[in-house]
């Protein structure tokens, strides 16, 4: 896997290097602009793209512009944003298009170094992957909905994880049940929340995020 890294932070940037070449993963380069950034996407065709939210000069959301110009150029390319903190309005964005091969994490989640990585592969596959902190923000911006109220305790667990990005085999994991329990859970919240059953993860995290942007 070839990656390239936009951090403006140099002991950052050169941290996350360090920290994926460790995993054998192939670091072709590292940018501290947006410009740089490009540049080296244009230069290296990377398959993955790691890249902060806000950079040089205003530290507003050049990284974000960059690495939609970075997949416009190459549509193929991987991209795991990494930010400061959770900003709702961007990773409902990010993801409400339902395109795969994009991720949002907070920048602490670095330091959970296997969930990092995860969420790295997940990306890099085609999928997606969403920092729960900010699934558990939007999970409580529509507490009020009457769908999501219908919901057990058990089933907001498992569309958490599903809006993180997880599959029913990694879910059925991280709750220690059969990926049997798993798939009833999944069909009994598409039934209570009215939206189409369907295996395919991309899909699945979409149409969850189309349900939490619906005003309560």
């Amino acid at each position: 896997m070839r990656i390239v890294i936009a951090e403006d932070d140099a002991l950052l940037r050169e941290g996350l290097a360090l920290l994926l070449r460790a995993e054998a993963l192939d670091v072709v380069a590292t940018a501290g602009t947006a410009a740089q950034f490009l540049a080296a996407v244009d230069e290296h065709r990377p398959e993955v793209a790691v890249v902060d939210v806000r950079m040089p000069p205003t530290f507003t959301d050049e990284g974000v512009l960059a690495a939609v110009e970075a997949r416009r150029r190459h549509p193929g390319l991987a991209v795991l944003v990494l930010s400061a903190h959770v900003e709702q309005a961007f990773a409902t964005e990010l993801l409400a298009g339902g395109a795969g091969g994009l991720g949002y994490l907070l920048k602490e989640r670095v330091g959970h170094v296997r969930e990092f990585l995860d969420a790295l592969q997940r990306v890099a596959a085609g999928g997606t992957a969403v920092d729960p902190e900010v699934v558990a923000q939007l999970l409580t911006r529509v507490h009020g909905d009457r769908g999501l109220d219908r919901l057990t305790p058990r089933e907001r667990e498992v569309l958490a994880l599903m809006a993180e990005g997880l599959g029913n085999g990694a879910i059925a994991r991280r709750l220690v049940v059969t990926e049997g329990a798993v798939h009833k859970h999944v069909r009994a919240i598409f039934a209570k929340l009215d939206l189409a059953p369907t295996d395919d993860s991309d899909r699945r995290v979409t149409a969850v995020l189309r349900y939490l942007e619906r005003p309560g």
